[in-house]
């Protein structure tokens, strides 16, 4: 056992390996790439560790690194909780997360362009029509249009876990307006400043150019004929969850934030308000949802958009990302089909597998989810922020009950899957190390080619036995190390 003069304890005494641990085998063997990270940690003493932690915070809440919780009494404004120990993922493990990320999304893509356009794999009866039709995130406004580049989903999420056997499986997909890449890199910034001499024995790929590399993936999306695109990124405003993510973008790629009060729609395009009149829009990074995008064609009630901007999207005059209609492919109830995706648009075999998931619309998954609720996950397919969920273990009868009414009478809006312990990571708590369950959302940009920034958001359930690592429901974060190269495996 690896010993630490942390309040002169060993550093993992009484740590207990839960499911798939990332630091530890089931023999409590120290996995061989975090064996540095172990030696570095017993160089700090009690005091320092706590100065540094202190260090952290002072640079998190000096930077604004917050999130917004709605509804809780203790205020609007949260600093994001940040870990110290970081998660290591070697090399050869992250080029099949790279690998299958990149299939993935080329997948979707391929998809989005055909359900508003040919739909041949509705044709094919390769997934119900009805259940894309009917989805919430699908908008009859983009039917027939063209996109630039056809590319719908320049920004993308995807959210992953590892069950029991260390297997890496997609929870998840978010292609709309993912959040959480502003804490990727503060992470590492921090980490940088207060904890340096963690970083001495290992080499860890860089992420410090990922705005560079969303600004060209913006410039790639403007219309036709636009050497020189003006580029703005679009905010709900400073009282939504992300304002902090949006500010911090626009200023990394050299663009202006703006509200949609501050953008018009004259002549057949879209101008930005300045102090010397206006000024023409080529390209949008647009962090609102379409429901509040274009009072014309949405909700007539948002103050949030910009009028007619699907009409000059749709006519070529404007690039926006993602573009409007990519909400279908974060339905949880088309999420099943993104296998069948990969194999009808690209002919390959999925490298990276779904959790297993029923379906209620299927009268066989019904009664498998009805009999069993108390060992299932139950998701609203259009909830997010880990909200409208039932995590049967955990869950009361009482709250069974009203799920098993809810899919009854809407069996449409839910999916369920095997509750699954997600994998668990060593955390800091008071003066010693315990486990945590965790995930990751990597980020996937696609422009000019498609790339996946090496790491991604590492989130964690700071309540213990907690499977929600949502930030809303009391989830923090940590940095998340990519090797360059690969030590001997454990």
């Amino acid at each position: 056992m690896i010993r630490s003069r942390l309040k002169g304890k060993h550093l993992l005494t009484g740590y207990d390996v839960v499911g798939y641990d990332e630091m530890l085998t089931k023999q409590q063997m120290i996995r061989t790439h975090y064996q540095p990270l172990c030696e570095s940690l017993t160089q700090f003493e009690s005091m320092e560790i706590d100065r540094r932690m202190r260090m952290a915070d002072r640079l998190m809440r000096k930077q604004g690194i917050t999130f917004t919780v709605y509804g809780r009494d203790q205020g609007v404004e949260r600093i994001m909780p940040f870990d110290p120990i970081p998660r290591i993922i070697p090399n050869s493990e992250w080029e099949r997360i790279d690998h299958g990320l990149k299939q993935r999304v080329r997948a979707i893509n391929l998809f989005l362009k055909d359900i508003y356009h040919d739909r041949l794999i509705l044709r094919d009866q390769r997934i119900p029509a009805d259940l894309v039709l009917g989805s919430s995130g699908y908008r009859r406004q983009m039917i027939g249009a063209n996109v630039p580049q056809d590319i719908y989903i320049h920004v993308s999420g995807i959210d992953l876990i590892r069950d029991v056997d260390g297997t890496y499986l997609v929870l998840e997909d978010n292609c709309r307006t993912p959040s959480g890449v502003s804490y990727v890199l503060k992470n590492r910034e921090v980490m940088k400043q207060a904890f340096p001499a963690l970083f001495d024995a290992y080499s860890v790929r860089s992420i410090d150019d990922y705005a560079a590399k969303l600004l060209r993936v913006l410039q790639h999306t403007a219309p036709a004929g636009v050497a020189d695109p003006t580029i703005v990124v679009l905010t709900p405003g400073m009282h939504n969850s992300a304002y902090y993510e949006h500010s911090f973008l626009a200023r990394q790629m050299g663009v202006e934030l703006v509200e949609g009060r501050d953008l018009v729609f004259d002549h057949g395009y879209v101008h930005m308000r300045t102090t010397r009149g206006l000024k023409r829009v080529d390209v949008i990074y647009r962090r609102v949802d379409d429901d509040y995008l274009d009072p014309l064609s949405f909700r007539r009630d948002s103050h949030l958009g910009v009028a007619a901007l699907v009409g000059v999207y749709r006519a070529g005059r404007v690039g926006l990302a993602n573009s409007i209609g990519t909400g279908v492919a974060d339905d949880k109830a088309i999420y099943p089909f993104v296998p069948e995706m990969i194999r009808y648009y690209l002919n390959e075999d999925p490298i990276l597998q779904n959790v297993e998931t029923f379906r209620p619309t299927v009268p066989s998954h019904k009664q498998h989810i009805l009999s069993n609720l108390e060992k299932l996950v139950v998701k609203a397919v259009d909830a997010s922020g880990g909200y409208g969920m039932l995590i049967g273990p955990s869950s009361t009868k009482l709250q069974q009950q009203e799920f098993a009414a809810k899919i009854e009478a809407n069996p449409r809006g839910f999916i369920a899957q095997p509750t699954i312990t997600l994998s668990s990571h060593p955390t800091l708590v008071e003066d010693h190390l315990e486990g945590r369950h965790i995930d990751l959302r990597p980020f996937v940009l696609y422009g000019e080619d498609i790339f996946v920034l090496p790491g991604g958001l590492t989130r964690v359930a700071l309540p213990k036995g907690s499977l929600v690592v949502n930030s809303s429901q009391g989830g923090g974060s940590k940095d998340t190390w990519v090797l360059r190269n690969d030590p001997d495996l454990i």
